[in-house]
């Protein structure tokens, strides 16, 4: 397939890749009405001694008739595709009252800020568990004649890529992970960064710029998410616990040693193991600590 790109500007003098004219509107009818007073002042509409029409002026009517075709309006963010007789000749960005070739097919495009909503779909994450994932997509249409003349409905492609792109991201990362380790829960920016590349990528061909992209959906599929929830919960008290263990065992070892600096207690091994069992489960415990004296 050969891809077309756009072209713009006022006359474009590479006649191989096409001649693109854009006048403004109001110009040319300037010049429609000069050259109307112009005949009207020195030529003779109508033939001396009857009431037909001078021959000469049917083609310039006719010719006046065929420049009228060319007027057309603009309006802001929105682009003109011009084909001519099967040839794309250019692209009309300048917004207002214009002219450009008589008997072209325009086609409009918006250039205006679109976003949408991925369905939410269902799909196996990175370590092969079912996850429901969507995403919101910002885009625009950047090139105009990509956009009408490389793919058949370009709204329509870039619905279906974003699906896509979508699908093939969930495989490549695990819901959730270890630190360190990107996860599409944990690593939001980078999971963004990577969907937008991705995107990018896949819509080039249709002339779409991506500005944003980012998940607006992710959980567990309804089938594994009470026991996700479990699993979950689980290692966050595993992690909470070892940073409470951790914690214990530090302090512990600074008042035993602020203890034997001191001389308050000289203790013996036996001793000092029952302290230090004791005060760990002071620390650790999650319920209050119950004082034990020793009196024998």
């Amino acid at each position: 397939m050969r891809k077309i790109r756009e072209r713009q500007g006022r006359k474009n003098r590479q006649l191989h890749d096409g001649w693109t004219p854009t006048l403004s509107g109001f110009l040319v009818v300037a010049a429609l009405i000069a050259a109307g007073v112009w005949y009207a002042m020195n030529g003779d509409l109508v033939r001396p001694g009857t009431e037909e029409l001078e021959p000469a002026l049917i083609p310039l009517l006719a010719l006046g008739a065929l420049l009228l075709h060319g007027f057309t309006i603009v309006r802001p963010n929105e682009a003109l595709v011009l084909t001519f007789f099967g040839s794309y000749v250019g692209t009309v960005k300048a917004s207002g009252f214009q002219w450009v070739i008589p008997l072209t097919a325009r086609q409009r495009v918006s250039l205006r800020v679109n976003n949408f909503n991925t369905k939410t779909i269902k799909v196996n994450d990175a370590r092969g568990n079912p996850i429901e994932i969507g995403a919101v997509i910002v885009w625009r249409v950047a090139d105009a004649a990509s956009a009408v003349l490389n793919v058949n409905d370009y709204r329509n492609f870039v619905e279906v890529q974003g699906e896509t792109a979508v699908r093939a991201l969930a495989t490549r990362f695990p819901y959730d992970s270890d630190e360190g380790v990107e996860s599409l829960r944990g690593s939001t920016d980078q999971i963004s960064d990577e969907l937008s590349a991705e995107l990018q990528e896949r819509l080039e061909v249709a002339g779409v710029l991506v500005m944003e992209a980012r998940l607006s959906h992710l959980a567990y599929a309804p089938e594994i998410a009470s026991a996700m929830l479990r699993r979950q919960q689980a290692e966050a008290v595993v992690r909470a616990r070892q940073i409470i263990t951790e914690n214990a065992v530090e302090i512990v070892d600074n008042a035993l040693r602020s203890l034997e600096r001191s001389g308050v207690l000289a203790l013996a091994g036996p001793e000092k193991a029952r302290l230090v069992s004791n005060l760990l489960v002071a620390l650790v415990s999650e319920t209050a600590a119950q004082p034990v004296l020793d009196l024998g």
